[in-house]
């Protein structure tokens, strides 16, 4: 018999669920753990419309650098922090820049020919190729010991109700994007609607089995020999429900908020809704890939609770000339900031299920964006900045790259996430490889 055949009979002896399975093969102290494998996570977070570049990127490289205003909340995870400059997305084709910007952000291939029409460029439509978050969930869902629920989890916040170009950054494949849940209480639906599903269909066989018991008397025994089968029916359907009950209460439930409405002014506790769900699934081993796309490319966001009232896009094309909308632009980028400082902070503060440190040390996050600056609409200087140990790439760096395409960061993600590739998106981009630099 082999060793995980020995431990699958060692766990059903015990008693246990599949949904504890995950935790109790990894304690050390059952000498259960699978040699050779880490729990590894990638989360990708996407804000819109370019950065500050004076005040985002650091002056210097290298472990010796500071982070400026808009990075400062990531200050705490400074040595968990690795910040890419002179990262292009190369892809070029059909769209504006907006829409190559968020299509081809995690495809790196571009997109079709299409009848969206936007800024001055020709219309487009969705992208030719798979995104690379989906890319590592079709991987890991392949092997049994990195398989899980979902597979892949996509949140949002505030995405538009609409489809198109600007508001799709996953894909996958050719000509299927796929929606962010932007409604926490539909993720948490999604999560956890079966339990409530389960509490409606107990209270209903409580029911049944009632009724049943008081007709038995009055019936013939034929009619009670029909009513015996049903209610066997029902004790089976009882005992499923128990069965079904001890493996998926086996970690914690979260608690929602009630009644915070998709309103702009409530992006903020959307957000944070968004990323405790997020966080909660990967404790449940849910999913070890996700994504969070707050907004949308082009997104309209007005930071009221900063005291801004003019929509980000709108600011985002304003001069660098012009200080007073730079300095809210820097308030804006510094916000979005602050959610992947919190989700850091979560994660940092979480032990690793059946594993060693937090589950920050296991879980790599990508913050980045559809331009680099937003006045210029340029594809260039794409911000990317990583946080987490989760790919084992060195951290606490600075690092500036001679324009090199986003595609060999793409294949570097892969890598990480125990996935090598030769090319990814349009090969033409991946010709030098993974970016050896991150290692």
């Amino acid at each position: 018999m082999s060793f995980a055949s020995d431990r699958r009979a060692f766990l059903r002896h015990l008693g246990i669920g599949a949904a504890a399975a995950p935790f109790v093969l990894n304690l050390p102290s059952l000498g259960l753990a699978a040699e050779g494998t880490r729990k590894r996570r990638m989360v990708v977070v996407f804000s819109p419309n370019g950065i500050v570049p004076k005040n985002f990127w650091p002056d210097a490289q290298g472990e010796d650098f500071r982070l400026k205003e808009i990075l400062a909340p990531l200050e705490p995870f400074k040595k968990d922090t690795l910040i890419l400059r002179g990262i292009s997305d190369k892809i070029r084709g059909d769209g504006d820049s907006h829409m190559r910007g968020i299509g081809c952000l995690l495809t790196g291939v571009e997109l079709f020919p299409g009848n969206i029409q936007g800024g001055s460029h020709t219309p487009a439509g969705w992208s030719t190729g798979i995104s690379i978050d989906q890319e590592l969930k079709n991987r890991l869902q392949k092997d049994a010991a990195s398989r899980t629920r979902f597979g892949s989890l996509e949140f949002g916040a505030m995405v538009p109700d609409r489809a198109d170009t600007w508001t799709r950054m996953v894909y996958a494949g050719a000509n299927k994007p796929i929606a962010p849940v932007d409604d926490p209480y539909q993720m948490f639906q999604k999560l956890y609607g079966q339990m409530k599903d389960r509490e409606t269909l107990n209270s209903v066989l409580d029911d049944v089995r009632d009724d049943l018991a008081k007709v038995s008397s009055l019936a013939s025994s034929d009619d009670r020999r029909l009513l015996e089968e049903h209610a066997e029916l029902v004790r089976g359907m009882e005992q499923e429900l128990q069965n079904a009950g001890r493996t998926e209460l086996d970690h914690p439930v979260p608690q929602l908020e009630p009644g915070v409405k998709e309103e702009n002014n409530n992006l903020p506790r959307i957000c944070k809704m968004q990323i405790d769900l997020m966080v909660n699934s990967f404790l449940a081993d849910f999913t070890r890939i996700a994504t969070l796309q707050i907004t949308n490319s082009v997104g309209q966001a007005r930071m009221t609770w900063l005291g801004i009232e003019e929509g980000h896009h709108g600011l985002s094309h304003k001069p660098d000339s012009d200080d007073e909308s730079q300095n809210k632009l820097t308030k804006i980028n510094r916000w979005y900031c602050e959610q992947v400082a919190y989700l850091a902070q979560r994660l940092a503060a979480t032990p690793e299920p059946g594993g060693d440190g937090s589950m920050l040390d296991h879980t790599t996050i990508m913050w980045t964006n559809e331009l680099g600056q937003g006045n210029s609409h340029t594809l260039d200087n794409i911000p990317f900045v990583l946080v987490g140990q989760g790919l084992g790439f060195r951290m606490g760096r600075s690092l500036k790259f001679n324009n090199v395409p986003h595609n060999r960061l793409l294949l570097s993600l892969a890598a990480g996430m125990g996935h090598p590739l030769d090319s990814f998106g349009n090969a033409d981009y991946c010709g030098d490889g993974p970016l050896g630099e991150l290692v």
